[in-house]
């Protein structure tokens, strides 16, 4: 098989994007957060991960506080759906767009009244 230049740098390019990204996924740890139960502090988590997105002080003293950790994405669909020899859309222009949300994650922490991390929860809405 006889390969041009420009396939074989395409080629090369699409493997060390891949592989780039590949790394680049696990290069980020992940928190340990049952290893912060009682030793890990709001103020820490403030200045670690910014501002909490919702925030609640309970009569008790017990902080309840949510990050957001990613957004859910956003699916749309050309319609009418038309599957045929054209592939989706077929030849005929869509008429209108339906659009799906999927749920954002956000990750929930509980600091007990003394200001220590107490819970740990991943919740989606």
């Amino acid at each position: 098989m006889n390969m041009s230049g420009w396939s074989k740098s395409a080629g090369a390019f699409l493997v060390a994007f891949v592989l780039a990204g590949a790394l680049a996924g696990c290069a980020t740890p992940r928190i340990d957060w049952t290893a912060r139960m009682g030793n890990y502090s709001y103020d820490q988590a403030v200045k670690d991960l910014g501002p909490p997105d919702r925030y609640a002080k309970l009569t008790d003293g017990t902080i309840v506080s949510e990050w957001l950790s990613h957004r859910g994405p956003i699916l749309v669909q050309t319609e009418p759906f038309y599957p045929g020899p054209y592939g989706p859309g077929g030849p005929i222009p869509p008429t209108a767009y339906a659009e799906a949300y999927a749920p954002n994650y956000y990750m929930r922490l509980t600091f007990a009244p003394d200001g220590l991390l107490e819970a740990y929860k991943d919740v989606m809405r």
